[in-house]
């Protein structure tokens, strides 16, 4: 990887984190359009350490709410600390099982599930928008999220859309589901960026050169600076409109990787 394909794909990775359409799907289409070599190691870390910057994002725009040191700041640590229970789980499981690197490889499964969700996101709003404004979330409903954060672990589904489905099928408003997303994804990313560095000190760390270091430095304050702006937007936009414009977006991207491949187009745009 140069700068270049590290500025783009992380700009990618800021504007889709927080949205329902699935970063790391985007980031994995992004590479292979790019002609960043799939299965590379550095790749890999890349592609989760990076996300770190966006979701520090979360803590800089609800600075409040996780440093008011006060009862409800210690209420959020615990429903976070029960909403991420499920994602440790099925996470850990998938990761020792070789499942989740095959899956990072895969752009088929990303065009699947893009086009699959999308279909369900033109229905979503209609099937679980009745949220009540006076619900809060609960630990029994940050649990209950926390099982929809689930389905994040297929690239594609998009880790956003997971858990404001599930804040929303819980009772929650477009709007308290979207922030509390926002919350959640703080433990689950910065767990799974944990994880990846532990992995990298026990492995073959040769790719953790200076210039790669830089890359990764760049990456997450590109990140930053994009999945911040691209946040207060969002809560905004899903509050008024819902969940529609993404899952037609979703569909047409998609379709398109899908009919590519199916057509042996090459996603190589450098080639």
């Amino acid at each position: 990887m140069d700068l270049i394909q590290t500025i783009i794909i992380a700009i990618v990775e800021g504007l889709t984190e927080f949205l329902p359409v699935s970063s790391t799907g985007h980031m994995i289409i992004t590479q292979h359009l790019l002609g960043v070599e799939p299965g590379n190691e550095f790749v890999h870390s890349f592609t989760f350490i990076i996300q770190f910057g966006a979701i520090l994002s979360v803590v800089c725009l609800y600075w409040k709410k996780f440093f008011s040191f006060d009862q409800e700041m210690w209420k959020l640590y615990g429903k976070l600390i029960i909403g991420v229970i499920p994602a440790v789980v099925v996470g850990l499981a998938a990761k020792k099982s070789g499942f989740l690197d095959w899956l990072l490889d895969s752009v088929e499964v990303v065009a699947i599930t893009l086009i699959l969700g999308g279909i369900f996101m033109l229905f979503c709003d209609r099937i679980f928008n009745k949220g009540v404004e006076e619900n809060e979330v609960t630990n029994k409903r940050a649990f209950n999220i926390g099982l929809f954060q689930c389905l994040a672990v297929i690239p594609g589904m998009s880790r956003s859309m997971s858990t404001i489905v599930g804040g929303m099928a819980n009772g929650l408003t477009r709007k308290k589901a979207a922030e509390f997303s926002f919350f959640l994804a703080v433990p689950t990313m910065a767990g799974a960026t944990l994880l990846d560095m532990i992995d990298v000190l026990k492995g073959d760390s040769a790719w953790a050169t200076s210039e790669n270091l830089f890359l990764l430095a760049v990456g997450c304050v590109v990140s930053f600076i994009v999945a911040l702006l691209a946040m207060k937007w969002f809560v905004s936009f899903l509050a008024k409109y819902g969940f529609k414009a993404f899952g037609w977006y979703r569909i047409i991207v998609g379709t398109v990787i899908l009919i590519m491949l199916l057509s042996g187009v090459s996603l190589n745009m450098v080639d």
